[in-house]
């Protein structure tokens, strides 16, 4: 009879880089033995933390395993930032499974996590069993890698945690409405005490790959993913915020038509991305994962 962990476990893996080692950190909820695994993966400066109601919600079925994405959180930051892209976090990816000790995982990713788990799901090893993906499609709306790039490259120090929570409202008023409660927790997953203030766990360096995309490696990048879609088999779920300026209906819609023909479902209330804190957000990805 496995016993579900209710509190979770701090771990790290190595994995390696062209420019070497570095540690990833990752959380882990329920029972270790469990060979049920679900893979929680966060957006571009998020962190493992994002999904501790969803994790708390199914590890009593689950072996649930959140990472902090390398630069990101409690990991180590890169020796060289040019390697902050999909296939190193794809690779990095991997290295967990193989310490996990199991041959297939489920999948739950928000944006960035979701293109990670996308590239998993093509993977001749069939490593995806089910896969939700939050807000992320092959296609991303310009104007919104726009509005991410202007934040993401800043180093920002402030005196007062107050301060720090109200620039994480600013940024992030597309996450859609939460009581304050909530917003202290998102805002303390990604802060940290420096030099008698606060500042971002992310690595700002994390710009330097976003920031030297053009037009052109867009367009590629986009095709490129619209062919990893395409061979998706796995049952898919995706969710999309009804206000998102990252995921476009059409894209959405395009997305149930083509490769796994995700089952579609738009969150009301809600841009880029759905938080996955509420009770409206959580029960349909549970409800996919169970059945």
């Amino acid at each position: 009879m496995r016993v579900a962990m209710t509190n979770p476990v701090i771990r790290y893996v190595y994995c390696l880089s062209p420019a070497g080692l570095h540690r990833m950190a990752y959380k882990e909820w329920g029972d270790p033995a469990n060979p049920d695994v679900l893979v929680c993966a966060h957006g571009l400066t998020r962190v493992s933390d994002d999904f501790d109601v969803l994790a708390s919600r199914l590890c009593d079925r689950y072996r649930v395993i959140c990472p902090d994405i390398v630069g990101r959180g409690r990991s180590d930051h890169l020796r060289d930032p040019q390697y902050y892209a999909i296939p190193q976090y794809v690779a990095d990816v991997v290295t967990l499974i193989a310490r996990l000790d199991v041959e297939r995982v489920h999948w739950v990713g928000t944006s960035m996590g979701g293109l990670i788990g996308m590239v998993l799901a093509v993977q001749p090893a069939n490593l995806i069993g089910k896969l939700v993906l939050n807000d992320i499609g092959p296609s991303l709306n310009a104007a919104a890698m726009t509005r991410i790039a202007e934040y993401i490259g800043q180093s920002p120090h402030f005196p007062s945690f107050d301060e720090a929570l109200a620039y994480v409202k600013a940024i992030s008023a597309s996450f859609g409405m939460h009581d304050e409660y909530q917003w202290r927790k998102l805002a303390t997953d990604v802060l940290k005490e420096s030099e008698g203030g606060w500042c971002f766990t992310y690595d700002a360096a994390l710009a330097i790959p976003f920031k030297a995309m053009t037009m052109e490696s867009v367009q590629a990048s986009q095709k490129l993913l619209w062919d990893v879609y395409d061979a998706i088999r796995c049952p898919t779920l995706l969710l999309r915020g009804v206000h998102s300026d990252l995921l476009s209906r059409e894209t959405a819609e395009e997305m149930t038509r083509r490769g796994p023909r995700a089952q579609l479902l738009e969150l009301p209330d809600v841009g880029h991305a759905p938080t996955l804190l509420v009770p409206s957000q959580i029960d349909p990805v549970c409800e996919f994962l169970l059945s």
